[in-house]
């Protein structure tokens, strides 16, 4: 059982009783939720895939070039992940001379009130710090958190680059959004905040998507013309877009791209 789900559950077992069973009772409503008909997903084959990613290192495979416009640029993890799953990416565009923040809150169990208002007072910390606005990089959910904070405060914000991110279309596209319902404990239709992933930043928006990727569907990771700037494909498995010498790559090129 993961940290905030615990705190969760021991919480209301201490002063609601009434609320634990509540809890318990949401969470497995969630589970035996059906996937709607008519909403894509990742093939059976490709979640299976992603599995060997957890054990398969990477190194990269080229020398890192001078980044043509050093800027602060901050990471924000996936669902579940914790900010060292993308340490090869942050000591790349560290080694590129870009100045790199991971997002201070460990692992990425979702969104809130307090742990978003947060991240709004850290970016705007780092952008005062560099007087320049900073680039937000955010792998599957941690892009969703970095749309939504360039979509309300764009001056903080260079730029947004989305790895493997849902933002476009239903929020159940996607091979992970019950075990997101059961360690979030809110539905994917109903976030703790205020927002509208699909609606563009304005601020270039960069979004990288996969044909392979096992955990969140394609379209809902490339979006539509309207929804981001540019939509770059990039084969590699959802876990992947955290470490992969090709996407790190990617990025490197996109915090360079004049917009």
């Amino acid at each position: 059982m993961n940290e905030r789900l615990e705190d969760d559950v021991n919480n209301a077992a201490r002063h609601h009783p009434g609320s634990l069973r509540e809890a318990i009772a949401r969470r497995a409503a969630f589970v035996r939720e059906p996937h709607p008909k008519g909403v894509a997903k990742p093939p059976l084959q490709l979640m299976l895939a992603e599995l060997r990613s957890l054990y398969r290192g990477h190194k990269q495979e080229q020398a890192v070039q001078p980044a043509v416009h050093p800027m602060p640029v901050m990471l924000l993890p996936g669902f579940g992940a914790h900010p060292k799953r993308m340490k090869p990416m942050a000591d790349a565009l560290k080694a590129a001379g870009h100045h790199v923040y991971e997002w201070g809150l460990g692992f990425n169990f979702g969104p809130s009130a307090d742990n978003f208002a947060f991240l709004m007072r850290r970016v705007g910390a780092i952008s005062l710090g560099h007087k320049a606005p900073v680039a937000l990089v955010g792998w599957s959910l941690g892009g969703l958190f970095a749309r939504e904070i360039a979509r309300r405060e764009p001056d903080m914000v260079a730029k947004v680059i989305t790895m493997g991110t849902p933002f476009s279309g239903d929020p159940r596209a996607n091979n992970a959004w019950r075990a997101y319902q059961v360690v979030t404990g809110h539905s994917v239709d109903e976030p703790p905040i205020e927002c509208d992933f699909s609606v563009k930043p304005p601020v270039p928006t960069i979004a990288l998507w996969s044909p392979r990727d096992g955990i969140v569907a394609p379209r809902a990771a490339c979006g539509w013309p309207e929804e981001r700037d540019r939509a770059i494909p990039v084969r590699c498995s959802h876990l992947d877009f955290s470490n992969a010498p090709r996407v790190i790559a990617e990025v490197l090129r996109q915090l360079d791209a004049e917009d």
